[in-house]
């Protein structure tokens, strides 16, 4: 073996060698060792003992680590597989409120009614606002959820009357159910069928390998449109499919994009309806966007608002001040003759497939659902084909100057305030996630699930394995007071912080000794595949 550092090797020779740096974050990602780890210092309010933690990095479904990528996609996998096919209903229904609970309401009652003599008498209620504060977080703080006041702010709403150009729907009475139908075979065997469903958008102009063929005839500005507000569209397509349906339906659902950088989406969906209703759901489920115009470009170039301290935006030619957000809602509230600014459907591609628990189908299925999660959805745009990267381009440019929500400083472009605008807005350097390049426009959600899916939340599914493979170690998990640490970030060069190389080591020795511990228990003929679950543990 030649040795590296014997300066008499050919260079050749010595740079064909692999880096050992390299090899231990190889080995890392073959045991399922986090390779980016964030550094935590943990202190025990208790003992006043701290410890630095490596924590993984993997708490976003397009983590770059590959480990962690892994991991998420398991247990994405997982959760879905837990609830496609649910026998039995689900128990969603809160504990009632212990004593303690009770007492917090009743003294936030009080408080509230002492306010309202104040104010009704002229008084200062500072002192009772700052302990209606602390109460409400002391009530959330013993295990309540949500407000003691509700919804707080009107809701703002247009008419609800179904557009002419869109079909009617029947509706069914609902059922306190999630589950669909079952069916009878002639052996008598009950059969309980879901659906597998892929819906696209519609066209934009024509494409070949993923790239239009006459870039100047697509519709850039509309396919823009249609990515930034998909996430309602499909929200409308799940209330109209519960409408229809007569049942609380359940999905698990990914969004990921086409090779011509539109989203489209796969839904899992419990229970199963006919395909021509399916049909006609989709063709009458529209989404309407009810912003003000922008039709019209008011500032551009050098010539943009300026900030008055106290008045907000104004026109730099006349002084004037921009209208509010709300005040050009109220604006198109009052206008009869208003259009919504952009109006969504889906397109007339889609798929449907049937599919029973327990079959190849729907293992193939589950996998092709959580397949791109862990991919950006601007792969794109570091193609090597110089057609799609153009088009990615293209894209991101009609993107650049769309308002993507009520508080997006393209508004000051179109001469409207954004909601809660701030000083230092600028037309075209919105910081939103849609107008980030590694999502094409698209702010939403990539997986969606619904909240009876598999009566789990993603936090419990993660717990239910990390248990599964401490039990499998003979490793007892020790419940932990989540209020008795605190957890502060580790600055680089801190004389605690070890090198990265000698934390991925101790990984690594670590997941040896796990998976040395489930090979001795595969040996013995458990009759599971345990090496399924290495890694998967915290």
């Amino acid at each position: 073996m030649t040795n590296p550092n014997d300066r008499s090797t050919p260079r050749a020779v010595r740079m064909a060698q692999p880096l050992a740096r390299e090899v231990v974050e190889e080995i890392a990602k073959q045991y399922g060792v986090c390779i980016r780890p964030v550094p935590l210092r943990r202190q025990d309010i208790l003992t006043g003992q701290t410890e630095v933690i490596d924590v993984p990095c993997g708490a976003t479904l397009e983590s770059k680590c590959p480990p962690c990528a892994k991991r998420n996609r398991q247990l994405r996998r997982a959760q879905c597989r837990e609830g496609w096919h649910l026998d039995h209903e689900p128990v969603n229904l809160p504990d009632n409120a212990d004593e303690y609970q009770r007492h917090l309401v009743e003294l936030r009652a009080d408080v509230q009614a002492w306010r309202d003599e104040t104010e009704k008498a002229g008084g200062d209620t500072t002192d009772l606002d700052a302990a209606i504060v602390e109460l409400n977080e002391e009530i959330n703080a013993a295990g309540m959820r949500g407000n003691v006041l509700g919804r707080t702010s009107g809701k703002r709403s247009r008419s609800t009357k179904r557009r002419q150009d869109a079909p009617d729907l029947p509706k069914r009475q609902m059922t306190k159910t999630t589950l669909g139908r079952t069916f009878t075979g002639s052996d008598g065997k009950v059969y309980r069928p879901s659906m597998f469903v892929t819906l696209t958008l519609p066209s934009y102009g024509r494409v070949g390998e993923g790239a239009p063929l006459n870039p100047d005839a697509y519709d850039y500005g509309r396919a823009a449109r249609d990515a930034l507000h998909f996430s309602k569209l499909i929200d409308r397509f799940v209330q109209n499919l519960r409408r229809v349906a007569g049942y609380d339906v359940q999905y698990f659902a990914s969004v990921e994009p086409q090779k011509r950088l539109a989203p489209h989406l796969h839904m899992a969906i419990r229970g199963t309806l006919p395909r021509a209703e399916l049909r006609q759901i989709i063709a009458a489920t529209y989404h309407q966007v009810w912003w003000p115009s922008t039709d019209t470009v008011r500032f551009e170039g050098d010539r943009l608002p300026v900030r008055e301290d106290g008045a907000g935006y104004l026109d730099p030619a006349t002084g004037e001040v921009l209208p509010t957000w709300e005040q050009a809602l109220d604006a198109l509230d009052a206008d009869e003759d208003a259009e919504p600014l952009h109006v969504l459907r889906f397109g007339d591609q889609m798929d449907v497939k049937g599919v029973l628990a327990g079959t190849p189908d729907a293992d193939q299925l589950i996998g092709y659902l959580s397949k791109y999660l862990t991919k950006s959805l601007g792969d794109a745009l570091g193609t090597d084909d110089p057609r799609r990267k153009a088009h990615a381009e293209r894209l991101l440019e009609a993107l650049r100057f769309e308002p993507c929500a009520p508080t997006c400083p393209n508004w000051l472009r179109y001469g409207v305030q954004p909601k809660g605008a701030k000083a230092g807005m600028a037309p075209g350097r919105c910081k939103g996630k849609a107008h980030k390049p590694d999502h094409l426009g698209y702010a939403g959600r990539r997986v969606l699930v619904s909240r009876k899916w598999s009566n789990k939340t993603l936090t419990e599914h993660k717990q239910d394995r990390r248990t599964w493979v401490l039990e499998a170690l003979g490793v007892e998990d020790e419940p932990v007071d989540p209020h008795r640490y605190l957890w502060r970030p580790v600055k680089p060069g801190d004389s605690d912080l070890a090198p990265i190389g000698v934390r991925l080591l101790r990984s690594v020795h670590e997941r040896q000794r796990w998976r040395n511990h489930m090979n001795q228990l595969q040996a013995l003929g458990d009759g599971q595949d345990l090496s399924a679950t290495e890694g998967r543990a915290a």
